[in-house]
């Protein structure tokens, strides 16, 4: 007997937009800014498919490299679904990183073509001067970003419509093998030079399955998703993949996220969704909280991308009346690792979720061995799965073990129903007179008072002990912290010999270019 087959139907990200312009075409991808710019799914396909052309124009052939150097807008999203219809990797830049660090990830990838938001003109120069492979330079088109054209050497500079007028033509999406790569994401490099990961179509569809699914983000064609989360950081989450596939209204805040423009934004859209890292949200909900204004229309709140004060959790879920959903991942997981479901609303911020079908935890000792029992007891965190990391771009070795298994460099524990939590990072412990001290256990304590913004815990060089830890806190806007009060939280709670030997405030905590807490700097400023 001759078996039966299945059709051989890759994998591929054009089919998301693709789906979303036959089925949802009307549906809106909203840009914002003082007048929002809006365009429905059906012609963003044709747009995008036509920058196709013009991309093949300028010479970009299948596993060529075009990197994007842009705040979350249409025409960013029109140059990911552009490029990788047809093979083309999209390499997302930071604009918040130095022209150093970008030209080092630009040499390296070999980028032939940079697209940049209007905002971000003043360091093509300077990139284009240190970056011989860059041959074309397209200023892209957003709303409320008139700056003038910038001056560049060499590359020929494209304005974004008249590349789509002048060469923008039809071309035939697909056609290639799934694991072709789609995206590359450099690491934001805090343990050493930022190392490359590559995303296939495959692990980026197999990535956006993950968050639809109804315990992870669930997001439906009813509802109406704020893609706060740069998508320069993991393919924004693989919201832009996912939005379309479900054909949910996205909307695109594009560079300003600050409270007010944020809470404009969300009111005038409708918004059900809104997706984001912790610091986005703290500065929403002190401009919610400083002028009374509501949000009706608001559901939900997906934190990520680093450790959630309790104190910020509390508020968001108290003032807005939303449930708050915080999750855990990395770059190298595409990024998603955990989340806590919709539908099991939890009041501890250090619970990060299960993983989703997909994504598999192992916890091992420091030798790489796994724990006996991997419920209750402390460990380093091991992840495997479709959407993680096999070895970085450029290397030949992997970075996973011989069953696959990649050490991400948290220490963690998983709780009997299968919560992750994160204690700490492997490399922020303290080592204090021979033992060590956990960081992140003293963060969640003292990140849980009302009068707390933001935290961080450093280890500072002492003679006597080798270090010691010293106390970083960002009050909230008009609060009072004293020292007797964190102290006090602190007692009984932890080891004595745990306690912080000094304190430190800062009116604003500095954020690294994740908008994670940027503990290189303060180690430096106060350690």
């Amino acid at each position: 007997m001759i078996p039966g087959a299945m059709q051989p139907y890759a994998l591929t990200l054009d089919k998301f937009i693709d789906h979303a312009a036959k089925w949802h075409g009307a549906t809106e991808v909203v840009t914002g800014g003082d007048a929002p710019a809006r365009i429905g799914y059906a012609a963003l396909r044709e747009r995008a498919n036509r920058l196709s052309g013009a991309f093949a124009e300028l010479g970009l052939r299948p596993g060529d490299h075009l990197a994007t150097l842009a705040w979350n807008s249409q025409a960013h999203m029109e140059c990911w679904y552009g490029a990788m219809g047809i093979g083309v990797v999209c390499h997302t830049l930071n604009p918040r990183l130095s022209v150093a660090h970008l030209a080092v990830m630009i040499q390296q990838a070999e980028d032939r073509v940079l697209a940049v938001s209007p905002g971000l003109a003043s360091l093509v120069q300077e990139l284009v001067e240190q970056c011989p492979t860059i041959e074309h330079v397209v200023l892209l088109d957003e709303p409320g970003m008139d700056h003038p054209a910038p001056v560049v050497p060499r590359a020929t500079l494209w304005a974004y419509e008249d590349l789509l007028d002048t060469h923008g033509t039809v071309m035939p999406w697909g056609g290639f093998d799934e694991t072709s790569p789609a995206g590359l994401c450099f690491t934001s490099g805090t343990t050493g030079a930022p190392k490359g990961v590559t995303y296939t179509h495959r692990s980026n569809y197999l990535e956006t399955v993950h968050l639809l699914q109804a315990d992870v983000i669930g997001m439906t064609s009813r509802d109406v998703v704020m893609v706060a989360v740069p998508m320069f950081h993991a393919n924004g989450w693989g919201l832009a993949f996912a939005g379309p596939a479900v054909g949910a209204k996205l909307v695109l805040p594009g560079r300003n996220q600050d409270g007010a423009s944020l809470t404009r934004l969300i009111n005038q859209e409708g918004v059900t969704i809104a997706v984001g890292v912790p610091t986005v949200w703290l500065g929403l909900i002190d401009h919610v909280e400083a002028t009374g204004e509501e949000l009706p229309s608001l559901r939900r709140v997906v934190l990520g991308g680093s450790s959630v004060p309790q104190a910020l959790m509390d508020r968001i879920e108290q003032r807005l009346g939303v449930v708050v959903q915080t999750s855990w991942g990395m770059t190298e997981l595409s990024p998603l690792g955990t989340i806590s479901p919709a539908s099991e609303p939890v009041r501890d911020a250090t619970r990060s979720g299960r993983p989703p079908i997909g994504v598999d935890l192992r916890l091992t000792d420091n030798t790489g061995l796994p724990l006996s029992s991997q419920r209750g007891a402390e460990g380093c965190l091991w992840v495997r799965g479709a959407s993680v990391v096999e070895r970085y771009y450029g290397q030949t070795e992997p970075v996973t073990d011989a069953e696959g298994w990649f050490d991400t460099g948290d220490l963690a524990t998983i709780d009997a129903t299968g919560n992750l939590r994160i204690t700490g990072r492997a490399k922020d412990l303290i080592k204090s007179g021979g033992e060590w001290i956990n960081p992140g256990e003293i963060e969640a304590i003292v990140g849980a008072l009302p009068g707390v913004a933001l935290v961080a815990v450093i280890g500072r060089a002492h003679p006597k002990w080798g270090e010691r830890p010293v106390l970083v806190v960002e009050p909230r806007q008009g609060a009072e912290v004293s020292d007797d009060m964190l102290v006090g939280a602190l007692k009984g709670r932890i080891a004595n010999w745990w306690m912080p030997d000094a304190i430190v405030r800062l009116s604003a905590m500095p954020l690294a270019m994740t908008g994670k807490i940027d503990k290189i700097r303060l180690r430096a400023e106060h350690g």
